[in-house]
C-alpha cells in the first residue's frame, strides 16, 4: 500500500503502510472542536476507508492537548439550533468511529476534556502520555456529556466510577485512568507515537475481514445479552470460515510464509 497525505484545514491526515493517522490540528486552541473541524470529520473517515488502511491512529497536534472539547467561544455565539446541529455532528463522528470496521487507536497526547474525552471513548484502544488528563466537565457548564459519554464510560468502567467522573466534573490523571480501565497503556510523551503506531501495525497485519467481524462481535457482547452475542459470533465464524481470507491464512500457514490478505471491500459488517 502506498503512502499518502490528504490536506484539510483543521485536521491532519496521512497514511503509511496500512496505518492511517488523523490529527486534530488546532494546537493554538488546544485542538478544540469548532464548526470547521466538525465539517472535516466525516471527510477524514471517508479518506480512511478510501485509503485501504487497516488501523487508524487518532491524535492531537502539539504536546498540551489531545482535544479540550467543544470550542466554547464558538458555541456561545451559536443559536440554539446551531448548538444542536454542532452537537449532533460531533455525536455522529463519535458513533462512526465506534462502528468503523477499521480499528481505531486514540493516542492521547495531553488534555482530553468533554467532547475530546468522548472521542477517545469511541475508539477501540486508548493510549496516553504520562501528562495526559481526562474530564467530562459538562455538568459544571449546565449541560451533560452529549457525544456518548454517559453511555460508553459506564460500559467501560461501571456505573459508579462513571458517575464519579461525570457528576463531579473532576479531572483525573493518566495513572488513575489506567487503573480504572479507561486506558490500555501510559507512556512517556516521546514514546507515545511509537507505541500507538506499533499497536496499529500489530492489528493491521491480520485479516481485515476477520478483525472487522471480531470487533463487531465484541461490541455486540457489551451491548446485548449473551444469547444474542453468541448468535452473532456463530454467524461471524461461519462467514469467516468460508472467506478468501481464511483460505489465504491456511495456505500461508502451510507454506510457512506471511499471509497476504485481500482488502476489506464490503462495508456491511455490523
Amino acid at each position: 500500500m502506498s503512502e499518502g497525505i490528504v490536506e484539510f484545514d483543521q485536521l491532519g491526515f496521512s497514511v503509511e503502510g496500512f496505518v492511517a493517522t488523523v490529527t486534530l490540528n488546532r494546537p493554538e486552541k488546544h485542538n478544540a472542536i469548532g464548526a470547521r473541524m466538525v465539517e472535516e470529520f466525516s471527510a477524514a473517515l471517508d479518506a480512511v476507508e478510501a485509503s485501504g488502511a487497516r488501523a487508524v491512529v487518532l491524535t492531537g497536534a502539539g504536546d498540551r492537548a489531545f482535544c479540550s472539547g467543544v470550542d466554547l467561544k464558538e458555541r456561545r455565539a451559536m443559536s440554539a439550533d446551531e448548538k444542536w446541529a454542532h452537537n449532533r455532528a460531533i455525536n455522529a463522528f463519535a458513533n462512526r468511529l465506534a462502528r468503523s470496521q477499521v480499528p481505531t487507536i486514540a493516542a492521547i497526547n495531553g488534555l482530553a476534556l468533554g467532547g475530546g474525552f468522548e472521542l477517545t471513548l469511541a475508539c477501540d484502544f486508548r493510549l496516553a502520555a504520562e501528562h495526559a488528563a481526562f474530564a467530562l466537565p459538562e455538568v459544571g457548564l449546565g449541560i451533560i456529556p452529549g457525544a456518548g459519554g454517559t453511555q460508553r464510560l459506564p460500559r467501560l468502567i461501571g456505573p459508579s466510577r462513571a458517575k464519579e467522573v461525570i457528576l463531579t466534573a473532576r479531572r483525573i490523571d493518566a495513572p488513575t485512568a489506567l487503573a480504572w480501565g479507561i486506558l490500555n497503556g501510559v507512556f512517556p510523551a516521546a514514546e507515545l507515537p511509537g507505541a500507538a503506531n506499533a499497536l496499529a501495525e500489530e492489528v493491521a497485519k491480520n485479516s481485515p475481514l476477520s478483525v472487522a467481524h471480531a470487533k463487531a462481535a465484541v461490541d455486540v457482547a457489551v451491548e446485548t445479552s449473551f444469547e444474542q452475542g453468541f448468535r452473532f459470533e456463530t454467524a461471524a465464524i461461519r462467514a469467516t470460515l468460508a472467506s478468501p481470507d481464511y483460505e489465504e491464512g491456511l495456505a500461508a500457514f502451510a507454506g510457512k510464509r506471511t499471509p497476504e490478505f485481500p482488502p476489506l471491500t464490503a462495508q456491511d459488517v455490523t
